[in-house]
């Protein structure tokens, strides 16, 4: 229960936290849903329209959001998921983002990564990115 709270309470900040920042955002698509009454932007935006964000679970998009909140800046998923990932991969069942947080460096996106709740693999790779998923716990660098 404290964990969901802890995930609730970083997502509606770091979503308050974003309206005044979406302007800033530039050419890159904004990831957001919408319904009829509302536009809800999402504590994370991705780098291409072919990256697969949209079936993320609320435990996942938790991790993203407090990602946000302890960097002060909006995570760009690079990869979500993927069809075409090795077996076993949390890509193909939509529970692992691979990020960058532009400007901040990923020694302190690891650090927020492992403080957030509900976090399970954390992987960071030579190009800069940084893998996030909610399976179980474990840490690699692959470089």
């Amino acid at each position: 229960m404290r964990n969901a709270f802890i995930v609730a309470l970083a997502s509606l900040l770091t979503l308050s936290s974003f309206f005044s920042t979406e302007a800033q955002a530039g050419s890159r698509k904004k990831a957001f849903h919408r319904n009829e009454k509302a536009r809800v932007i999402l504590a994370y935006a991705v780098q291409t329209p072919r990256v697969n964000s949209g079936c993320f679970p609320a435990k996942l998009r938790g991790v993203l959001a407090h990602i946000a909140a302890r960097t002060g800046k909006r995570p760009l998923v690079t990869s979500g998921s993927r069809q075409k990932a090795r077996r076993g991969s949390y890509h193909l069942k939509c529970l692992a983002a691979d990020i960058r947080v532009p400007g901040v460096s990923v020694g302190k996106i690891v650090a927020a990564a492992q403080s957030a709740p509900g976090i399970g693999g954390i992987g960071t790779y030579c190009n800069g990115i940084v893998h996030v998923d909610i399976g179980p716990q474990r840490r690699w660098r692959h470089c």
